[in-house]
């Protein structure tokens, strides 16, 4: 086998390296320099709320007693199904993110995370990464040494909680597949003997009660997107460090959650679609039945908390996360030769569709196609559509330290703005894992995706209000209103009156869903806007928003505008100035000529 120049170094085989990070005990070779190398969350104590579905025997056994039937019920359901249903291509996807020897022949989730940059800005991130044109961010992302991807450890909260993996046999007389470790997995020594009795008689489980898995089989990926050699791909089901890991919670994870969430902070324009990359990475452990949905939450947790500690450290924030985000903008523009903005624009998203269009058991097909979709599966796999176990209706409840997660997305709010912002978006309580109203607040109910697609409405006394999410992250600090009311017909001059712009700025007016351009305005020396723009005589009746877009082509600082398109009249011509038809204008009040769009 390999090792890397790195690895020989410090006498480190590959072998080692990836044993030791399936089992939850990342190598970094890093001297305490900042307070957060010390300071790191204690996973046992944010993770606690798995005591109550699942007691262990405190030996690291793998034994131990069922607390909550139920709720492990349902873990079982979704895990059997998620395996039984991926499609290929997500088995092969799932194989890939399961890879963790980031050397020139491998690679590992802060490569694969970096499909949520689009098809365009992945290849330039891992070009850099590979030719070593990106050398502050690889130091800080890689998920075998870097400074936030491979921060904590997953070790001593595995062996703590010491649940066995879905598809380890209850059975202690089972015989191993040909190839497994005959000794160190030896169902005898390492089995889910434990759960057998809430599994018996479940749909998703034999009459013996071992969970229904299917194994991936090994593949060697020939694709040379994330490495310039083939790699095989094995998910290590027969391998010590995996069948004698405990489960709870997903160091694969936490790892792709820290790396996804780095890469998050440092490229916040893609923060959404990231973040969902991230969240398919999780689900992917669960694609190879050698994880639970629990897990994969767990795994989240562990990313968002370890992150939140090395962004509220300002000095580690400063010398190495700030450089690291200069130099991937610099980089990622240069190669694309273009602002980051339009490189986004042109190129294709971050897309998935796991499941062929089949529905998960209690929620959706968690098909990914834009950002609003992308921040909707986010959200679903939150929680996975868990029953309630906990308290619900209760106060957001958000962690210490995690309004600092949204520097780079809203650089301009303070601490107590941006922890509002998390406040309003964050899940409700009572979900498994939920921690609100404890000293640890909860981590579980931080929607990152939703979090970073935020409009934000801050008033003149400074207090925020999320007017929506799913779209571009901006402050809103001008208002956008309708003098004449906000319901027009179809052909009809629509008022605009707005404040809070920059002075001398021209926008266009832009109505959506469909967006189309019909006017634009130009503000005052006070930031105000006044003037009158045409409805399309085509536009369908119905519910709209009129948005302000600047010269750069980005939403301006202005909630987009809500109003009731009605029906143009069906006989007798169009109501208002100027004619209907492809080609014809219309003249606005302020004299702006403007085409007229129908259909």
């Amino acid at each position: 086998m390999r090792t890397s120049a790195r690895a020989m170094a410090t006498g480190v085989t590959v072998a080692a390296i990836a044993t030791s990070l399936v089992i939850g005990n990342p190598l970094v070779a890093n001297a305490a320099t900042y307070p957060s190398d010390s300071a790191k969350p204690d996973l046992v104590s944010l993770l606690s709320g798995y005591d109550s579905f699942w007691k262990s025997s405190g030996t690291n056994d793998l034994h131990g007693t069922v607390v909550s039937g139920a709720t492990l019920a349902q873990n079982d359901q979704l895990t059997s199904w998620i395996n039984q249903n991926a499609t290929k291509a997500q088995q092969f996807t799932a194989l890939q993110d399961s890879e963790y020897k980031n050397t020139p022949t491998g690679y590992d989730q802060s490569s694969t995370v970096g499909q949520g940059l689009g098809d365009a800005l992945e290849k330039l991130y891992l070009q850099g990464r590979q030719n070593g044109d990106l050398p502050l961010t690889e130091a800080l992302i890689n998920s075998n040494t870097g400074t936030t991807g491979a921060y904590v450890s997953t070790g001593t909260a595995k062996a703590h909680f010491s649940y066995p993996r879905p598809y380890l046999p209850t059975d202690a007389s089972a015989t191993l597949p040909a190839g497994d470790d005959q000794v160190n997995c030896a169902p005898a020594k390492v089995n889910a003997s434990s759960l057998a009795a809430n599994r018996t008689g479940k749909a998703w489980a034999d009459a013996k009660g071992n969970l229904t898995i299917t194994r991936v089989p090994v593949q060697t990926d020939t694709t040379h997107e994330f490495s310039p050699s083939d790699v095989v791909l094995d998910p290590g089901y027969g391998t010590q460090g995996i069948c004698t890991g405990g489960s709870y919670p997903s160091g694969h994870t936490t790892t792709a959650y820290q790396a996804g969430i780095t890469l998050a902070t440092l490229v916040p324009e893609l923060a959404p679609e990231i973040l969902a990359r991230a969240s398919e990475n999780g689900n992917d452990r669960i694609v190879l039945g050698v994880h639970y949905p629990l897990d994969i939450m767990g795994g989240r947790m562990d990313g968002e908390a370890a992150l939140a500690a090395r962004w509220s450290d300002t000095a580690f924030r400063t010398d190495v996360l700030e450089p690291a985000r200069a130099e991937l903008t610099a980089y990622l523009e240069a190669k694309c030769g273009n602002t980051l903005a339009k490189c986004i624009a042109a190129e294709k998203p971050y897309q998935n569709d796991p499941y062929g269009g089949k529905a998960i058991p209690g929620g959706t097909s968690q098909i990914v196609t834009d950002r609003a979709s992308a921040v909707k599966v986010y959200n679903e796999r939150m929680d996975y559509g868990f029953a309630k176990t906990g308290t619900t209706g209760l106060a957001p409840s958000v962690p210490t330290g995690a309004e600092n997660l949204l520097l780079s997305t809203f650089p301009t709010l303070t601490d107590a703005q941006r922890t509002a912002v998390l406040a309003q978006t964050e899940i409700a309580s009572g979900d498994p894992l939920d921690q609100s109203g404890t000293a640890n607040g909860s981590w579980e109910r931080i929607d990152l995706a939703a979090a970073t697609s935020a409009t934000v409405d801050v008033a003149a006394d400074g207090s925020v209000k999320v007017v929506s999410t799913g779209g571009t992250a901006k402050v809103v600090s001008g208002v956008l209103t309708a003098p004449n009311g906000t319901t027009v017909q179809a052909g009809s001059q629509l008022a605009l009156a707005g404040t809070g712009l920059t002075a001398g700025a021209t926008y266009q007016v832009v109505l959506h869903s469909d967006p189309v351009v019909v006017g634009t305005l130009t503000a005052d020396a006070n930031g105000a806007v006044t003037g009158s723009v045409a409805i399309p005589a085509g536009t369908a009746a119905g519910s709209h928003t009129v948005d302000l877009v600047d010269a750069a082509g980005a939403s301006a600082l202005v909630a987009p505008l809500a109003i009731t398109v009605t029906a143009a009249p069906t006989t007798g011509g169009t109501t208002g100035t100027g004619t209907t038809g492809s080609g014809t204008t219309v003249t606005t009040p302020t004299g702006i000529h403007l085409p007229v769009v129908s259909g």
